[in-house]
């Protein structure tokens, strides 16, 4: 297991990489399209994010979001390749995690493809992302996780934010007994964290993000609207993991 009580902070661009590395974060979860929830980032984006850390000296910083579409975690084969593909070339750039996510259509963990992209991880560490909060049976699913070899699931425990979900993420910290790193995140406000860190998650997770305006985008190329990782943001963030150290 990794240290506990880290910050982990979605970005999506190189300026939020830098932003994150300068504000004290632990580690980042590198994607695209935070909009629809995340996509794999491209791989000039990846690169970037590994060159930065290593240029900064952090370790197990880099955690790179593997996710072919937006909608739901239903996968076919096809995607599945897909998925797989982006892992190796992730892994083959130096990235120290990946953060991975498969359903089956009854509501449970897709054991066959998640085991082909722990595989494709090869020494890369492995969180599962909130698709584990859409599965009918979270406890099951934990100690599939555990037997599968995944480091880390991220999640409010299925409640619409995780102030509303402590008490369950408090749960599943018992039921993982340290073999499933347990990370809180959707709707984080920075006040969660000390509270978070003290029922014993591992870790907390937010985009720390605002949206700002820039120029007009044209008829072809969406809003001028777009967001950008807040230091402030993550600097608050950062703060309260030591506050609840104390």
């Amino acid at each position: 297991m990794s240290a506990s009580r880290a910050v982990e902070i979605a970005v999506q661009d190189l300026d939020g990489i830098r932003t994150a590395l300068a504000a004290g974060a632990d580690r980042i979860e590198l994607c695209m399209g935070l909009g629809v929830g995340g996509l794999t980032p491209s791989i000039g984006l990846i690169e970037c994010a590994v060159d930065a850390a290593r240029e900064a000296g952090a370790e197990d910083f880099v955690h790179v979001l593997i996710r072919p579409r937006g909608g739901d975690f239903v996968y076919d084969s096809a995607e599945i390749l897909t998925a797989t593909r982006d892992i190796h070339r992730a892994v083959a750039a130096g990235v120290d995690g990946v953060v991975i996510g498969a359903l089956t259509r009854e509501g449970a963990i897709d054991m066959s493809a998640t085991e082909d992209l722990v595989a494709a991880s090869q020494d890369a560490d492995v969180t599962l992302h909130r698709a584990f909060d859409v599965i009918d049976d979270r406890a099951q699913g934990l100690d599939q996780l555990a037997d599968l070899g995944v480091l880390r699931v991220l999640t409010s425990a299925g409640a619409p934010t995780v102030s509303q979900g402590i008490d369950a993420l408090a749960e599943l910290v018992e039921q993982s007994d340290d073999r499933v790193e347990i990370m809180a995140g959707g709707g984080m406000k920075v006040d969660d964290i000390p509270g978070l860190f003290d029922v014993g998650v591992h870790a907390v997770h937010l985009s720390a993000r605002r949206s700002v305006t820039g120029a007009a985008a044209g008829p072809g190329g969406g809003t001028s609207e777009y967001d950008q990782t807040d230091p402030e943001a993550v600097r608050a963030a950062v703060a309260a993991k030591f506050a609840g150290e104390q």
